[in-house]
């Protein structure tokens, strides 16, 4: 959401004649697109803004998820800080700090704001900003409100346009994209979200959409019908776990079980035989003892996830959570990390030694020295010998002769 918010506040910047660029020392303008999930992200913040000190005629903007408590530290830091969906400050503000009154427009839902895209062939497409699930943890609804969602019309027009335009992988996001549409009417469960992908689904071309992030709570057995019918979107689903034991799942305020979580998961690995399943998970929740971590041991093991993203506990000012006792020291916080690291890492080269012999269609996105790189459908690295035939953004078929846990070797096939 921060990459698409930034491609958002470049386009913003790209009215008033600015360019960007990837050397520091040129810059007039920096801006701060913040992330308060974890304390270590507002951390590298302060550590840049000592950095920035030593050229006074900088410009320093702060946006994106910033709690009030941030805000009235990073104050005195930055010329402007100001809510993304308030992006028309941005607008004037440079305006007026640079004498170009001339070119001040006004801007309006700053979703509504056609992107300065980073790339050619991948883009990030927002449904929805905000968040109503409160999780304890969590600081999004803190600093990006209650869940709005964007016009169907809206989202199927951006992405029609960046097909287009030749764009190969799209993903949608959304804090909970599983309530996209509920907010705007009588719509219930996923009905909104289902209706979304079956119109995006239907326009052609040779593309892959991807979307994040799903609730388990709101991932019905109508979406997961839904996807097995769907030509553009390949059998991946993201679907946060962040904790195995029913107490802390609890107290994190994410309304299933345990047992709730097995279950979908096993309806989905029943309608999807090669899904491809990641997740989130939190080690060291406040109260998290050994034998509750155990049980998210236990899910990892019966889950065998192809890739999990796993993060200490880090608490943030505001939410329920800061309110709880930190009690889990960060020794054992890496201890417990480590651990689902090196299942993670065994269950993802079990299921990628039997994609050896297979052939594996790929988005080639980068290339280095005399390899090229891409992505499967599944989303997995794929390292193949550079061909003058191979160019970045092609769908190449290729054969996987070698993996690792966490990338496949191949040749065109």
């Amino acid at each position: 959401m921060n990459y698409s918010d930034a491609e958002r506040i470049s386009a913003v910047l790209d009215s008033f004649g600015f360019e960007k660029t990837e050397k520091e020392k040129e810059a007039d303008i920096f801006i701060v697109i913040a992330c308060s999930v974890r304390q270590h992200a507002i951390d590298r913040i302060y550590g840049k803004v000592k950095e920035w000190k030593e050229k006074p005629d900088l410009t320093t903007i702060l946006s994106g998820c910033v709690l009030e408590t941030d805000k009235k530290k990073l104050a005195q830091q930055f010329d402007l800080i100001f809510e993304i969906k308030n992006i028309n400050h941005l607008s004037d503000f440079v305006s007026n700090k640079f004498n170009l009154q001339d070119k001040i427009e006004s801007f309006g839902d700053y979703l509504s704001i056609i992107p300065s895209y980073n790339s050619k062939i991948r883009a990030f497409v927002p449904v929805s900003t905000g968040c109503n699930n409160y999780c304890t943890y969590c600081a999004v609804p803190y600093t990006r409100g209650r869940e709005k969602s964007r016009p169907k019309d809206e989202i199927t027009s951006e992405v029609r346009n960046l097909i287009k335009k030749g764009v190969k992988e799209i993903t949608l996001l959304g804090q909970n994209v599983n309530s996209y549409g509920q907010d705007l009417g009588e719509i219930k469960g996923n009905d909104g979200f289902i209706k979304l992908i079956q119109e995006i689904d239907k326009i052609p071309g040779n593309y892959r959409v991807y979307f994040y992030s799903n609730h388990p709570k709101d991932m019905t057995a109508d979406l997961i019908k839904t996807l097995t019918h769907l030509e553009h979107f390949p059998h991946y689903i993201h679907l946060p776990l962040q904790s195995g034991n029913d107490k802390i799942i609890k107290d994190m305020n994410r309304h299933y079980t345990q047992k709730e979580y097995l279950t979908l998961v096993e309806k989905i690995n029943e309608a999807m035989p090669d899904i491809t399943l990641t997740t989130d998970i939190i080690v060291g929740f406040p109260g998290e003892t050994e034998k509750h971590f155990e049980d998210t041991v236990d899910v990892m093991k019966k889950v065998k996830y192809d890739m999990a993203f796993i993060a200490q506990f880090s608490s943030r000012p505001g939410t329920k959570a800061a309110k709880m006792d930190d009690n889990v020291s960060n020794d054992e916080k890496r201890k417990r990390e480590n651990v689902l690291q090196k299942i993670l890492a065994e269950s993802a080269l079990e299921k990628n030694k039997k994609l050896v012999g297979g052939i594996e269609t790929v988005l080639i996105d980068e290339e280095k020295k005399d390899k090229v790189y891409g992505r499967t459908a599944s989303y997995k690295v794929v390292e193949i010998k550079k061909s003058p035939t191979i160019k970045i953004g092609d769908f190449v078929k290729v054969k996987i002769n070698s993996v690792t846990a966490w990338k496949l070797m191949g040749s065109k096939a």
